[in-house]
């Protein structure tokens, strides 16, 4: 018998605008997405700005509400509930944002910062409630003495451990954390990511990965899902994607990746033109305007997910044709 997913997005769409007597266009940002994340399992998120990666995150933990489409925890609609019981479901679900410096309030303490959301949540006594934000700020390697300081007194790596620390406080079963280490400097980036390997291991967290580094994608996550223009370009699991990516929107990101072997000829495709606009979308497949594949038909039909190998699919007319087409260099 399969085990239930522990997450599970259903035909997800967001669209914003276009309601009421707005004469706005409608931004199609999100458009009939659905993918699985097994309990305790790490979900990455990929695709340039633009791609509907953070609009997925903030619309599975119900920040946003979709305008379509359901998105089930654990077995339970979340898209379905009220906000009164929403609200007992937030304790298990939690978000990391991506600015360290603009997630944290300025006018309150660190431990005030972690024992928010666990007041909100009634959870325990008042000592209850420290006791647990301490061991947060020890989970994520901070000292004791930060549950009485402020988060000016910090730097940017030391923020986005606070920011951990805050969804950990919770104890979560699910994580979303979106491009958790963009806003870092380069020499701080690998020692979060490394924290978060661990915390997910070492907890057995599920988590759904935004970020639009490959690099780091491959490092911590298991299974990759390809965004373009709110769609599923590919899905695989984390190995399998990066030996053998199939659709050429995932060729060219993998493509864009630095060479580490100093002196061996870059493979990298360039992409001509721009990401065309989300309130104006291509006909047939959104990537057909920056496709160095694309043909006639794919201006008239939108490319269904098929199967391409095990547990891998992509969403390309040319699947077939284009199987034997050299992959990126592993």
């Amino acid at each position: 018998m399969t085990e239930q997913p522990f997450l599970s997005v259903s035909n997800l769409t967001k669209h914003f605008g276009g309601s009421g007597f707005s004469r706005a266009p409608v931004v199609r940002a999100v458009e009939d997405v659905s993918f699985d994340v097994p309990r305790g399992k790490v979900v990455g998120l990929v695709g340039e700005s633009g791609s509907g990666k953070t609009t997925i995150g903030r619309s599975v933990l119900r920040l946003i509400d979709p305008t379509s489409g359901t998105v089930r925890l654990d077995g339970v609609d979340l898209t379905a509930m009220s906000a009164r019981d929403l609200r007992r479901q937030r304790a298990k679900m939690q978000y990391i944002f991506q600015d360290p410096f603009a997630s944290l309030s300025p006018r309150m303490t660190i431990g005030q910062i972690l024992m928010e959301g666990l007041g909100i949540q009634g959870t325990g006594t008042r000592r209850d409630r420290e006791d647990r934000a301490r061991a947060a700020l020890k989970a994520v390697e901070l000292p004791a003495d930060a549950f009485d300081r402020y988060a000016h007194e910090f730097s940017g790596g030391q923020r986005q451990r606070i920011g951990i620390a805050r969804a950990l406080a919770l104890e979560p079963q699910l994580i979303v954390a979106d491009e958790p280490v963009s806003a870092l400097d380069v020499s701080i980036q690998a020692q979060i990511v490394n924290l978060l390997r661990d915390l997910q291991t070492r907890l057995g967290l599920t988590m759904l990965f935004i970020s639009h580094d490959l690099a780091v994608v491959e490092y911590i996550c298991d299974t990759v899902i390809v965004l373009y223009l709110g769609r599923i370009m590919e899905i695989a699991p984390a190995a399998e994607l990066y030996a053998n990516p199939r659709h050429p929107y995932t060729r060219a990101l993998l493509s864009a990746i630095p060479e580490p072997v100093p002196g061996r000829a870059s493979r990298r495709q360039i992409l001509t033109g721009d990401i065309p606009s989300p309130s104006n979308p291509p006909s047939g497949c959104v990537f057909r305007t920056r496709c160095p594949h694309a043909i006639d038909a794919c201006a008239q039909v939108v490319p269904p997910l098929e199967a391409v190998g095990r547990d891998h699919r992509s969403a390309c007319i040319r699947n077939h044709e284009l199987e034997t087409a050299e992959a990126v260099p592993a």
